[in-house]
């Protein structure tokens, strides 16, 4: 091969090679920018997701804000829709009453001008007369006081009537709504089989009480048959001289009757006393059928003065009636008056007996036989308590030492002076005081006697509350047992227990000048247990049966069935000397008993409480009542232990004298003390029922409401109805209990609306409290 050929051919291949090369490069080249784009492709979804998943967030985020916002704003509106909505009506027969009274009464909310004027002499109606009140007795049924000196009760409070205008009475007071439940019950047909028998022996005996028209002659001759029983009387120039310790021991044990002194059983309640379950006879200074002054100077008593003359009268006339000769009354009746004058010199008012420390004195019966040795007391007392056991031994506590001495005294010197006199002064006394004890059983010239001369105390009292109280005193076991199976069950129980549980809280979140005083209240208050006032070894129907087996109730004969009456009483007495005491049915007030706080069953009645009620009504109602009774009972010097109570009562104080800036009313710069206490317990009262009625609603929200008043709404009217009911604290207040919902409301917008009159006299605005 030639050079030119083989230059030629390598030249060929070096084209070959580099275009070979030249290939390949292209492919690398094209491979790399694949590579590179595959890797930027590979890379760039995960860049992406990150920032997707940064959007997804933020939307996750923005989306839960506005979800957080509209269900805040939804619980809002719910809130607000529920406290305005109107709740089903409840229709019981028992809200179907409520609902009349609220709609015959002012509401605040839609008048307040005229709410400003209501005062609990009064109650205004839904027309417009505002200013024009209702006659109507704040303390009827509460029992009157007989001392007339320096330290009596308050007097009532009366309002002008308005003639003719048709307008609705206010609640009533605790314990006449208690009678009234009583009424109810003995006027209803019985029912069931458990209690048939026993019930229909107290209805029985309330009809006869009710229907009572005795003849004009025939009741005198019952009694003075009972006088013969006792050896006649000297009066009547019949008579044997009977045994002076023979005839009283026969009339404290069979006609409850005591002459001289008192005799009962209970508890002995001194602070330093442990054993609070132990019963004591109990020996106290007698009642008088007479009006009782007292002279702080001298710390003695005697007859009031008005009064002496009609006493001696009616004792004349009563003496007529029972067939005394005329020329023996005026003798008789001089020594009756001047016994009873003489024995009243030592009696003492309580409130004297409490800073003389003479209640709840210990003594032996041997002992007392040493002191006062004219009575027969372990004869006589073994009487009363047959077939008990009484012994020298045992211990009674007496609640008035002096007095006891005094009269034995007396009885000692009167047996001497009339024994050969032949008048025996000391066995017509306590003839006459049998007469005063079988008084309601005997015929209507008695009673007009005794109305005539003012020497009836009770003068005035309705028919139906003398039956009932007098039912209740031989059949409170009974009634008690009837409340508690109508009125004490869940719904009471809740309440008390709602009421007691906020009010714990309450004074917890006190602020308390000291730890000490912090401690010693809250461990009082927590070591406290809540019960209602119910003792089922007494009140099951077993013992029912048996406790009146023996009682005989005639459906004409009331002599006779008072005279039933009686026998009960003093089965009741044994009955609490050998069993733990069952409450009195009548209590309405909370109180101790060891470490229980006692609720009674008494105060749990319509209409002040129902189980059909609205809670609302009960809260506002009874559970306002209830927590002003635990601040009393528990907090009674709650001024000097925190300061927040005088904070309070004086800004209470300024929301009313601000409202009566411009009104013709006295004016008071400043609060007592008692005053200051007062005010903070009824605030804080209102605070404590309206909170409960609040939990209560969280956990059960199916409240009902009454005449289309939303829950709230219906507390706080519910509040405003009962808050005149009668309290020993009332003097304590310048302004009713409810002109506190006004104050209450400018703290909280539960309210339907501001409680503020248009009147520019009445709309000042103050501070919340």
């Amino acid at each position: 091969m030639s050079a030119e050929l083989r230059g030629r051919k390598n030249s060929d291949v070096s084209k070959a090679v580099n275009t070979s090369e030249k290939k390949d490069m292209d492919q690398n080249s094209s491979v790399l920018q694949v590579t590179l784009q595959i890797s930027q492709e590979q890379a760039e979804p995960g860049e992406a997701k990150s920032v997707v998943r940064g959007q997804c967030l933020k939307l996750l985020l923005v989306f839960f804000v506005f979800f957080l916002i509209g269900t805040v704003i939804g619980l809002v509106l719910y809130s607000h829709w529920r406290t305005n909505q109107v709740p089903a009506p409840c229709l019981s027969p028992a809200c179907r009453r409520a609902a009349e009274r609220f709609s015959a009464a002012v509401d605040p909310f839609s008048r307040p001008c005229d709410y400003f004027q209501f005062t609990c002499g009064a109650t205004l109606s839904r027309g417009r007369q505002r200013g024009k009140t209702v006659s109507h007795n704040l303390t009827a049924g509460q029992d009157m006081r007989r001392w007339t000196g320096r330290g009596g009760g308050r007097m009532d409070r009366e309002a002008e009537t308005e003639k003719g205008g048709d307008m609705p009475e206010r609640l009533p007071d605790r314990r006449t709504a208690l009678l009234q439940t009583i009424k109810e019950i003995l006027e209803s047909p019985v029912g069931g089989v458990s209690t048939h028998t026993v019930k229909e022996k107290a209805q029985r005996f309330y009809n006869t009480c009710m229907d009572f028209k005795p003849a004009e002659s025939t009741n005198s001759e019952r009694f003075l048959a009972l006088v013969q029983q006792l050896g006649g009387w000297a009066a009547s120039g019949k008579w044997t001289q009977p045994d002076f310790n023979t005839t009283l021991a026969l009339l404290m044990a069979q006609y409850n009757t005591f002459p001289f002194f008192n005799v009962y059983v209970g508890p002995d309640q001194r602070k330093d006393q442990s054993n609070e379950g132990q019963h004591y006879i109990q020996i106290d200074q007698p009642d008088f059928q007479f009006p009782i002054e007292w002279n702080s100077g001298t710390q003695r008593s005697k007859i009031n003065i008005q009064s002496l003359r009609p006493f001696f009268s009616s004792c004349r006339q009563l003496m007529t009636l029972l067939d005394v000769p005329s020329s023996h009354t005026t003798l008789h009746c001089g020594l009756y008056v001047s016994l009873s004058s003489t024995l009243v010199t030592a009696t003492s008012p309580l409130t004297y007996r409490l800073s003389q420390k003479l209640l709840y004195h210990r003594i032996t019966l041997q002992e007392l036989q040493l002191l006062a040795p004219a009575i027969d007391w372990l004869n006589c007392l073994k009487a009363v308590f047959h077939p008990l056991p009484v012994n020298q031994s045992d211990f009674v506590l007496l609640h008035n030492l002096p007095y006891i001495i005094y009269m034995s005294q007396t009885i000692s010197e009167w047996k001497l002076k009339h024994e050969m006199m032949g008048s025996d002064p000391l066995h017509t006394y306590m003839v006459l005081t049998l007469l005063q004890t079988l008084l309601p059983a005997l015929d209507s010239r008695f009673s007009q006697i005794m109305h005539s001369d003012s020497m009836d105390i009770k003068e005035g009292i309705p028919h139906w509350r003398h039956c009932v109280q007098q039912s209740l005193k031989g059949f409170d076991l009974l009634l008690s047992h009837v409340i508690k199976e109508t009125y004490a069950h869940e719904k009471a129980e809740e309440l008390m227990n709602n009421i007691y549980s906020t009010f714990k809280t309450k004074i917890i979140n006190l602020s308390w000048r000291d730890v000490g005083s912090r401690d010693l209240v809250l461990n009082k208050v927590k070591s406290l247990t809540p019960r209602l006032s119910i003792n089922p070894e007494i009140l099951n129907q077993l013992s029912l049966n048996s406790h009146y087996s023996e009682v005989i109730i005639s459906e004409a004969d009331y002599f006779s069935n008072y005279l039933q009456l009686l026998a009960l009483q003093q089965k009741r007495r044994r009955k609490l000397l050998s069993h733990t005491a069952q409450h009195d049915v009548l209590f309405v007030s909370l109180f101790l008993s060891g470490n229980d706080i006692i609720f009674p069953v008494g105060m749990f009645v319509s209409p002040l409480f129902h189980p059909s009620y609205p809670r609302a009504i009960n809260y506002g109602m009874l559970g306002s009542m209830i927590a002003k009774d635990l601040l009393h009972l528990l907090l009674p010097d709650i001024l000097s232990q925190s300061e927040v109570p005088r904070l309070k009562s004086e800004c209470v104080w300024e929301h009313y004298v601000s409202w009566r800036e411009g009104s013709d009313r006295d004016k008071s710069s400043s609060l007592s003390q008692s005053q200051q206490q007062e005010v903070w317990v009824q605030y804080a009262a209102l605070e404590i029922a309206l909170q409960a009625y609040h939990e209560s609603l969280q956990r059960h929200s199916d409240d009902t409401s009454v005449s289309g008043l939303s829950h709230v709404h219906l507390f706080l009217s519910s509040f405003i109805q009962a808050s005149c009911d009668f309290q020993p604290y009332h003097a304590y207040m310048h302004f009713e209990p409810s002109f506190l919902v006004t104050v209450l409301c400018r703290n909280s917008d539960l309210c339907p609306k501001p409680l503020i009159c248009e009147d520019s006299s009445q709309g000042h605005s103050t501070k919340p409290c």
